[in-house]
């Protein structure tokens, strides 16, 4: 099993060469972030084979249980992204026949988005593979193991949001 990808394995070798610091910290994150992109890829293949991306799958979710459908604007604030990414989005999920754009009846200038049959099926199965496939990733965690966890990853969150003004900066030649 593969845990660093070779770009990270490269600057670990030149900051071991260098011995400008202790590396395990830059190891510990080298190999958070070949987790992450192996869970991203591992979610990438499983909506795959239903047409959708990670960014569609979202959409389906925020728009299920929603009757009356949502705007676009909303929808793009709810998910995160910009007006021109749910456009993208939207364009796809709508190709593959998975939601449909309504004007409304009060004013035809606005539209709202809503899940077709197909789309409200997919969303329905989908979310409960979802989240099995997502449980599974923690099997044999206690409930302590994944406290501790996420206790650790809201540290580095901490850290992370403190900024660069309280991490060391690199040194200046002059």
């Amino acid at each position: 099993m593969k845990m660093m990808e070779q770009k990270h394995l490269a600057l670990l070798e030149e900051a071991e060469r260098r011995a400008v610091a202790p590396t395990d910290n830059l190891r510990a994150c080298f190999e958070l972030l070949a987790l992450a992109g192996a869970i991203d890829r591992d979610c990438a293949a499983r909506l795959a084979p239903h047409r959708l991306s990670e960014g569609k799958f979202v959409l389906l979710f925020l728009l299920h249980g929603q009757s009356a459908g949502l705007s676009p604007h909303e929808l793009a604030d709810r998910a995160g992204v910009t007006r021109a990414t749910i456009t993208g989005l939207l364009d796809g999920l709508e190709r593959d026949g998975f939601i449909a754009r309504r004007s409304s009846l009060e004013d035809r200038r606005k539209i709202a988005v809503v899940l077709t049959d197909l789309g409200r099926k997919t969303a329905h199965e989908l979310f409960d593979e979802h989240a099995k496939w997502i449980a599974a990733l923690f099997a044999g965690f206690s409930a302590d193991e994944r406290s501790t966890l996420n206790g650790f990853l809201q540290r580095i969150r901490r850290n992370l949001d403190a900024g660069p003004e309280h991490s060391p900066r690199p040194e200046t030649r002059t």
